[in-house]
């Protein structure tokens, strides 16, 4: 319920290509629970899902790019591949530059969404992505759910990428228990 509510509240949903090929993403669909709000806050039916992709090696034949709700974006360098780049034109989606060469810049990566009027941005994924957000200082808050399952292997950070010289500082916005997980919410300093 936790995660539907943050998904059906958001105005973007920002995911990395990596966790769109792994977990083969689908368009983010009309939710009634949140159709009177999504309409009061001047939202469209569904968020918006936007790809961030330096190579643009993605299935632009997935119902993600060509049966969404609402036109998917995907966020690339100036520098992408053009026949990539009309591949994704051609499948639907729309093409967002937000970088130099084929690098990504996370501030200009969201502010070019929130350009759009894509303000309430929720960012899924994955570990890379996060990763970027963290080391650029774009990352305002947290939500983390903690298992009560313990397992153990070669699993990566949440956010995996290049080191940050001055950690960043979180405070609890909120927590909350059922069956044992722990939903946290957590607040940039």
């Amino acid at each position: 319920r936790i995660f539907g509510t943050l998904r059906g509240l958001a105005d973007v949903i920002v995911v990395g290509a990596e966790t769109v090929r792994l977990e083969g993403y689908r368009p983010a669909r009309a939710r009634e629970a949140f159709a009177e709000r999504r309409d009061a806050a001047g939202q469209g039916p569904a968020p918006v899902i936007a790809v961030v992709s330096a190579s643009l090696d993605l299935d632009f034949s997935l119902p993600l790019f060509t049966a969404p709700l609402v036109p998917t974006l995907v966020l690339t360098g100036s520098g992408a591949p053009a026949e990539r780049v009309g591949a994704a034109r051609e499948a639907g989606a729309e093409v967002l530059f937000a970088g130099e060469g084929t690098r990504v810049d996370p501030a200009r990566a969201l502010a070019a969404l929130a350009e759009r009027g894509l303000r309430r941005q929720l960012t899924e994924g994955g570990p890379r992505l996060l990763g970027q957000f963290v080391a650029a200082g774009v990352l305002d808050e947290l939500c983390l759910t903690i298992s009560p399952t313990m397992t153990a292997g070669d699993a990566q950070r949440i956010a995996g990428g290049p080191p940050v010289a001055v950690p960043t500082r979180f405070r609890v916005a909120s927590v909350l228990e059922r069956d044992g997980f722990l939903f946290t919410r957590y607040l940039r300093s």
